[in-house]
């Protein structure tokens, strides 16, 4: 029953073996076909040594997306030495992924325990407040080229080229003119001048 096994196992890893090489020598277009096959024959082990390493679904399947990428990367770049290893080469790559996101969590978690006391936390149902009338107010204080700049600019989001095509002015005019807009818009509204 062993030898059994044994031989299943060793028809597997020729298999990937032969995966990686074909992966390796399809010089200027990705062989996807073999890409696709090794990824679905790997991608469940990756799995489930995220699961028993990282104990969270989502984290595993994040893990696995991860090194099925970078594996996919370096044989693409013929940076693996040793196709007949490719089972070896990912569950490294899980490895140090692995030892890279709790080096992380460590890391966040050190920072919480030093800085949270000090951390407000933000109420997600306060909205910030906008002076409406204000800014309406300061918008008719601007000059009509300038109004209708900004407007054009931030209410129809139209570039600066086709801006300047509307009125008859170059890309760099309707921006020097939407700068000086934007700030006397800026001083009107924060109160830093009563007009602009």
């Amino acid at each position: 029953m062993l030898r059994g096994m044994d031989a299943l196992s060793d028809l597997r890893a020729a298999a990937e073996a032969d995966l990686a090489r074909m992966i390796q020598q399809a010089a200027a277009r990705p062989a996807r076909e073999a890409e696709a096959e090794l990824v679905r024959r790997l991608a469940p082990r990756v799995r489930l040594y995220g699961l028993r390493h990282l104990r969270d679904e989502q984290a595993a399947a994040d893990l696995v997306q991860q090194v099925m990428v970078l594996m996919i990367e370096q044989l693409r770049a013929c940076r693996l030495r040793e196709p007949d290893r490719i089972g070896s080469f990912v569950l490294g790559i899980c490895r140090l992924a692995v030892l890279d996101l709790r080096r992380g969590e460590a890391r966040r978690a050190r920072l919480l325990r030093r800085y949270g006391q000090d951390l407000s936390v933000a109420d997600p149902s306060v909205a910030p407040r906008f002076d409406l009338d204000r800014l309406a107010a300061c918008l008719e204080r601007l000059s009509a080229r300038e109004r209708t700049v900004v407007l054009m600019t931030f209410y129809e989001e139209k570039p600066a080229q086709a801006v300047g095509a509307a009125l008859g002015l170059t890309a760099t005019n309707v921006r020097v003119i939407r700068h000086r807009g934007v700030a006397r818009l800026r001083d009107c509204v924060t109160g830093g001048r009563d007009q602009p």
